[in-house]
C-alpha cells in the first residue's frame, strides 16, 4: 500500500457518509443501521468528535469485509464458508 492508499484508509467520514461510502462499494446499509450497531457495539470502529461519530475509510471496509461471506455458487455454499473461517 502506498502513502496516497494509506491517507484515503484514514480518511473520517460522519455516518451518513460512511454509510454512502458502503453502499456505492455494495453493501447496502443505512446511517441508521450504523447507529444502531453503534449503541450496541456491532458495528464498525468509530470515534466521536464531540457528539459526531467519525469513522476510518479502511475501518469501514475492513468491517463490511469481515461480515461477507465467501463467493460460492450456492447460498449453502457460502454460509458453510462463512461458518468456516469465523
Amino acid at each position: 500500500m502506498n502513502s496516497t492508499q494509506d491517507a484515503d484508509s484514514e480518511t473520517l467520514l460522519r455516518r451518513s457518509e460512511a454509510a454512502a461510502l458502503l453502499n456505492a462499494a455494495g453493501y447496502p446499509i443505512v446511517a441508521t443501521t450504523l447507529a444502531t450497531m453503534a449503541s450496541r457495539g456491532t458495528g464498525p470502529q468509530f470515534k466521536r468528535f464531540g457528539r459526531v461519530p467519525l469513522y476510518r475509510k479502511g475501518d469501514l471496509m475492513e468491517w463490511a469485509e469481515k461480515r461477507s461471506s465467501p463467493y460460492g455458487f450456492s447460498v449453502s455454499e457460502c454460509e458453510t464458508a462463512r461458518t468456516t473461517a469465523a
